[in-house]
């Protein structure tokens, strides 16, 4: 099988102001300088420009306010910047608003990527740029649930289980159309759970960071049983650059942290690591546990075969998860002030303070 070499020189990167794309962002650009690095974004509430304040002053960085359905909005930095890779972060991604709102997700994550996917489409075909790939950032949520055993490969059937899932899945599948029906370069990478910096609070680990720093209840679904693999977003961050710059158009990549845990088990070990961060007596932070009614259609394991990443294209993941675990406890800790904007949605003020606009 044969592999590309491709190397982008304008890079559109759609949500780029939410946790992983602005972690990849921040990875990328120190990393590939003379890059041109696009991030448009609609800055909904996870969108936050703080997160960005590494590269904002840099000359090859853009920020655009907009929304991926602006087809007008699209069309014009695609040729203005004379794009030739998109990587598309965008979307609603949280599982419970999904459950009490689903609407968004599929005029985001359905339609969106749909007028996105056509204006690249246009782009592509206009001869203004010698190659192009497009690239779709997806989740391992499409796959459904696991058994006890097992593991998702690319191979394995959609099955989405949540209204978010099912959007996701919708968007996968017109990548794929896109791809089979105009030849049109695309990838397609699933990924598990990502924690790290960044991450918006709402999220389980940072949740729970923060309810334990306040020592507030920390409600899991169930009986915690429910299985995650975790991937930290800088390893995930390295596995898209590498898979953008080395994959077949057509490819799907799963992107793994080879890190199960069972969701009660990460809860009780942030327990530990901050009994001691905080001083606080052994085990006391465990009594902050509280057990709730578990959620619609919550998939009860997730589990990525990242083999054929690792096989073909060389990646492999870098932070073990005890390792990632307690780094990202420790960033938290250290960027309290960070958190305590997000929380208050004060962070949305410098937006307007950088660039002169309201959100």
């Amino acid at each position: 099988m044969s592999f590309s070499s491709f190397t982008p020189t304008s890079l559109l990167v759609t949500g780029g102001a939410g946790f992983i794309g602005s972690n990849f962002i921040n990875r990328f650009m120190p990393l590939n300088p003379g890059c041109r690095v696009i991030n448009l974004d609609a800055l909904t509430y996870a969108g936050n420009l703080k997160n960005l304040t590494a590269v904002e002053q840099n000359h090859d960085y853009r920020f655009v306010k907009g929304d991926i359905g602006d087809a007008a909005l699209v069309a014009s930095i695609l040729a203005e910047e004379k794009v030739d890779a998109v990587v598309h972060f965008a979307a609603e991604s949280h599982v419970d608003r999904s459950i009490t709102g689903p609407e968004i997700f599929v005029r985001t994550n359905v339609l969106g990527t749909q007028i996105l996917l056509e204006e690249c489409r246009k782009h592509w075909q206009s001869g203004l740029v010698a190659d192009f790939r497009y690239y779709q950032i997806s989740t391992d949520e499409v796959y459904g649930s696991l058994g006890e055993t097992g593991y998702f490969t690319e191979e394995t059937p959609l099955a989405p289980n949540s209204p978010y899932s099912a959007s996701k899945t919708g968007a996968d599948l017109l990548v794929r159309a896109y791809h089979e029906t105009f030849g049109m370069p695309t990838i397609i990478s699933r990924c598990s759970n990502n924690y790290g910096p960044f991450h918006f609070p709402e999220k389980l680990i940072p949740l729970l960071i923060a309810n334990i720093i306040a020592e507030k209840p920390l409600p899991v679904y169930g009986d915690g049983s429910n299985v995650r693999d975790w991937l930290h977003v800088q390893d995930h961050s390295a596995a898209i650059e590498c898979i953008l710059k080395q994959a077949e158009p057509g490819s799907v990549y799963n992107i793994g942290g080879n890190n199960e845990w069972k969701n009660i088990d990460i809860v009780n070990l942030v327990c530990d690591l901050l009994d001691s961060r905080l001083g606080r007596k052994p085990g006391s932070n465990r009594q902050l546990i509280t057990f709730v009614k578990d959620r619609p259609g919550h998939d009860k394991r997730y589990a990525i075969d990242a083999s054929r990443l690792k096989h073909e294209l060389g990646w492999s993941p870098a932070y073990t998860f005890e390792t990632g675990i307690s780094e990202t406890i420790d960033w938290y800790l250290a960027n309290q002030a960070w958190v305590q904007e997000v929380t208050s949605g004060s962070y949305r003020d410098y937006y307007q303070l950088q660039y002169g606009g309201a959100v």
